[in-house]
C-alpha cells in the first residue's frame, strides 16, 4: 500500500497523544465523536484519515494540525524521504 508507513507513523503520533492524556480508546471515542474500532484502525495505521477529522483529534489535543502531524515527536530520524509518492506511471 501506498504510504504504509506514513499511515503507521501519524497512527502511533494518535496514540502517543491519547496515552499522554492518560486517557483510553473509548474514552477519546467520546471525545471526538469517531467509533472505537475507527480509532483503533488508525492508530494500527490502517486508516487514512481526512484532514477534517484530523481537525477533530487537533482540537481534543489542544494542538494545531501542523502539531499534530509533527512526526519528529515519535521518531527523531523522521524522515519524508521514506514516503512513496503516487504515480500516473
Amino acid at each position: 500500500m501506498i504510504n504504509e508507513f506514513l499511515l503507521k507513523e501519524f497512527g502511533d503520533r494518535i496514540k502517543q497523544l491519547r496515552l499522554q492524556k492518560n486517557i483510553s480508546q473509548e474514552k477519546l471515542s467520546f471525545l471526538t465523536g469517531f467509533h472505537r474500532t475507527y480509532i483503533g484502525m488508525i492508530e494500527r495505521g490502517e486508516r487514512n484519515i481526512s484532514i477534517s477529522n484530523m481537525a477533530v483529534f487537533a482540537k481534543v489535543f489542544e494542538l494545531n494540525i501542523s502539531e499534530l502531524i509533527d512526526l519528529k515527536t515519535i521518531n527523531p530520524n523522521h524522515s519524508y524521504k521514506n514516503y512513496e509518492i503516487k504515480s500516473d506511471k
